[in-house]
Order: C-alpha cells, then structure tokens, then sequence
C-alpha cells in the first residue's frame, strides 16, 4: 500500500481489552488516533500492544505504539506527523508510508527506493537520491526520532543474513547521519530472516522481505511540546 493509512487503537469497551495481533489497530481519520488513545490510557495502552505487535513480524509497529501518549498530546503530536507522512509519500512516491498511532512506519524494498544489489549493503547511486531525499524532511522535523531495521529473506544460511541485514540497517543510518543528522536521532536493528513479512516460497514475496524499514516517533522534546500544548 503506497497509500498513506491513518490507524488508531480500538476496541476499549471497559477497563478489560482484548488484542489479537493488529486487529487491535483500525482506520481513523487523521489526528483522531492520538486522542482515541488518550481515552484508554495512553502511554500504558501504547505499551501493551507495543509489546504485543513487537513480538511478531512487525517490529517497528511495536516501537511506534508503544512510544504513544495519547489524549490532547497525542493528536498534537499525530497533527505533525500527519504533515511529515505526507511530505514522505509526496518526495518518495515507490515508500510503503503507513500512519499509525502517533508515528509513521516506512518501508523501503527493491522495488521502492532503498535497494541493494546481491549480497551487498553499500548505498548506490539511486539509493542515495531516496536517502537525499529523507534527509530534507527529517531535517524540517528536527524533533523526531528514527529506528531504523534491516531484514533478508530467507535464502542462505541465517548466520549470513543476520549479518547482511545488519551491514544494511548500518548503511542507511551511517549514511543519513554522514549528510549532517545527528546520530542521537537513530536507533539501528537487523533481524535477518527472523521477521517476514511476505511469503519466503515465492520470489515476490523474498524481494520484498529484502527490506529496510523506519519507525519515525516523537522525540522527548516533541512530547513536552505537545503536554505545554495541551495543558
């Protein structure tokens, strides 16, 4: 989905919830999702399904739920996300660009932006003009953080692709903090084959899983704006 999709958490009928997997997020409309997480307790919300995603096959999810706030400060902070999410999607049109909870999920694979050749993890020509790119926005947003996390099908000993993803998360992170970001704003991993998203049997399904992807949040200087903003 090349779409950006605005998400939020439900189903909080009482003080007792219920997740399975990500049917615990559902479409939303905007800045809606950070003040419908506000109303079943923010933060620790945010950590239970945090938890519970992170554990499966979408680690970034996991650390953008679980970094949430909620309430007012949470649609304050889901507002500038919104703008950045789109600025993303509108500069790098081939990025999977996903809006949940109060962060921004993208996913880079062969086919959309940041690639490497065959057992490779330097960044090439094309890679660097997308890399550019994100550069300029996460400069406009100085007050948000990034992960970064490198993952590989599942062809050759998981030894090796435990390695090789980690050599490309590094690639990406080194080479966005080498255009002047500061190093403070990223957190690099790699999960070789150990997190699939697509299926492993089908050679579509392995090029996409050759992927790079960012979780972008909120930094603790954009949560203290957003409680001063809603207080």
């Amino acid at each position: 989905m090349k779409n950006i999709v605005n998400k939020t958490l439900v189903g909080v009928l009482s003080l007792s919830l219920v997740f399975t997997g990500c049917d615990a997020i559902k479409n939303a409309n905007n800045t809606q999702k950070g003040g419908a997480a506000g109303a079943a307790g923010g933060a620790v919300i945010g950590g239970v399904i945090g938890n519970n995603v992170g554990d499966g096959n979408n680690t970034a999810l996991g650390a953008i739920i679980g970094g949430v706030v909620g309430g007012a400060a949470g649609t304050y902070i889901g507002h500038r996300m919104d703008k950045q999410a789109k600025e993303i999607e509108q500069e790098i049109p081939g990025a999977e660009v996903t809006r949940v909870g109060e962060g921004i999920s993208v996913t880079f694979n062969e086919n959309s932006g940041v690639y490497f050749a065959t057992n490779k993890s330097n960044i090439n020509d094309k890679s660097q003009e997308t890399l550019n790119k994100l550069v300029g926005i996460f400069s406009e947003y100085p007050d948000t953080n990034v992960l970064v996390e490198g993952h590989t099908d599942n062809t050759g000993a998981a030894s090796y692709n435990m390695k090789l993803s980690k050599e490309r998360a590094m690639s990406v992170t080194n080479y966005l903090t080498s255009q002047g970001l500061s190093g403070g704003r990223f957190t690099t991993k790699w999960y070789g084959q150990d997190q699939p998203k697509y299926d492993n049997s089908t050679a579509e399904g392995r090029a996409k899983n050759r992927r790079v992807e960012l979780a972008i949040v909120a930094s603790e200087e954009m949560k203290e704006e957003a409680q001063q903003k809603a207080n």
